[in-house]
């Protein structure tokens, strides 16, 4: 009777991480440990947009880092003055690190001089990376 006990509290508790994580990806939000960070065409490897930049950390084999590869483009291209670029987290393993960037996707909105505005981490709603926008380039 004990181990039905323990495996019904540790499947509940299972659970109740899965939907809260699953609530969490993909939220593009403020965090603290960013504040105060640029990034630049050096660390880029390409030039910034002349109003904002959305730059995503993806690897090879991510399902999702399609999909939102698919979203920035399509964001960049209706936006004017956005740029979009992408970054194979494998290969700039430094930058990753610095970074604090945990899983891919993970997508970080610069304003013009390249200091970090928002972050998602997982694929990112369309409408959302619209309204970070909206903050990077200084209207609400």
């Amino acid at each position: 009777m004990t181990g039905l006990a323990v495996c019904v509290v540790v499947l509940a508790l299972a659970s109740a991480y899965g939907v809260l994580n699953r609530r969490r990806s993909g939220r593009v939000r403020v965090r603290g440990r960013d504040g105060g960070k640029r990034l630049g065409a050096a660390e880029l490897g390409e030039d910034l947009g002349e109003r904002a930049t959305l730059v995503q950390f993806s690897s090879a084999f991510c399902a999702p880092c399609r999909a939102t590869r698919r979203v920035l483009g399509e964001v960049a291209e209706l936006v004017p003055g956005i740029r979009h670029i992408e970054i194979d987290a494998e290969s700039r393993l430094g930058l990753v690190r610095e970074l604090e960037i945990l899983k891919t996707p993970t997508v970080l909105v610069l304003d013009a001089e390249g200091s970090i505005v928002r972050r998602a981490t997982g694929q990112p709603r369309k409408a959302d990376v619209i309204a970070a926008l909206g903050e990077a380039v200084g209207t609400t």
